[in-house]
């Protein structure tokens, strides 16, 4: 029989991160190969992943990198079974890295790293599902803000465009790209304007709102679901809705506010919003 030394277990456990007792096994499985172990611990964790990968995960954490230039960033939300999950060291690590593997692709990271979601389930015992990772690259002038809320349950990415490079460093610029993302973290528009709500949503709305004023005359029903549409855009609409810091002000009111101080045209160019439990 094949001596497994500590030193051997030690080489297997830092190259997997599997716990010094499953790497043991392995090794005593395989005789000692290493290369046979790894493979026998990946067998293993592919086993334990299709076990639970029916149990909900309701926790977890999103994160977001930015590329050095800063004209690339990403946001990804990672789910777990459990808060101490959440919590641990090695998981917020295993999250970072994910968000930095998200600046490279836009191609769904659940399946493009299956191989290493299959390893973290085995190491940490739980399931772990990624719903969803989002790039954004700048194609013309502008800034891409993230902002992380609630200890990473609530993640934002915004791109901020303008006409001049020098309003990139315009103090009124930047505090507006920090406001914008933290407007959205904290409002949850689901449409940057009215144009994207689809037609069968805006129908479906003025259905009920007309059944709210049934027995008026037409022209009043007309008016009032008008009034009703324009304040659920008000609602739903990113540049429609009340700045948070000052719910008076739209947020179009806030953009050209903010584009006179800087004398440049400012626009919302597109965002994202994750949020745990959505």
């Amino acid at each position: 029989m094949v001596d497994i030394t500590a030193a051997l277990v030690k080489e297997l456990r830092d190259a997997t991160n599997v716990s010094m007792m499953e790497c043991k096994r392995a090794l005593v499985e395989s005789e000692g190969d290493i290369e046979k172990a790894t493979r026998v611990l990946r067998e293993r964790g592919m086993a334990v992943a299709a076990k639970k990968a029916s149990r909900a995960t309701n926790q977890g954490l999103i994160a977001s990198a930015t590329a050095d230039d800063g004209k690339s960033a990403s946001l990804v939300q990672v789910n777990c079974e459990t808060d101490f999950v959440a919590r641990n060291d090695g998981f917020k690590a295993f999250v970072a890295e994910l968000a930095g593997k998200a600046l490279e692709t836009d191609s769904a990271l659940g399946e493009e790293l299956k191989d290493e979601i299959v390893a973290k389930v085995a190491e940490i015992g739980e399931n772990i599902v990624i719903p969803g990772n989002t790039r954004f690259v700048q194609e013309s002038t502008g800034l891409i803000q993230s902002y992380i809320h609630l200890g990473g349950k609530v993640g934002v990415l915004i791109e901020i465009g303008c006409e001049k490079a020098e309003t990139l460093e315009a103090p009124a610029f930047k505090e507006l790209a920090k406001d914008l993302s933290l407007h959205v973290a904290a409002c949850n528009p689901q449409y940057l304007t009215s144009d994207e709500v689809p037609d069968e949503e805006i129908s479906s709305e003025k259905e009920i709102f007309a059944k709210q004023v049934e027995g008026k005359p037409a022209e009043i029903i007309d008016r009032i679901v008008d009034g009703k549409i324009k304040k659920y855009f008000g609602e739903i609409c990113l540049v429609d809705q009340g700045f948070v810091k000052e719910p008076k002000q739209s947020l179009t009111e806030l953009l050209a506010e903010t584009g006179k101080k800087v004398d440049d045209e400012i626009c919302i160019r597109r965002f994202v919003r994750y949020q745990l439990g959505q």
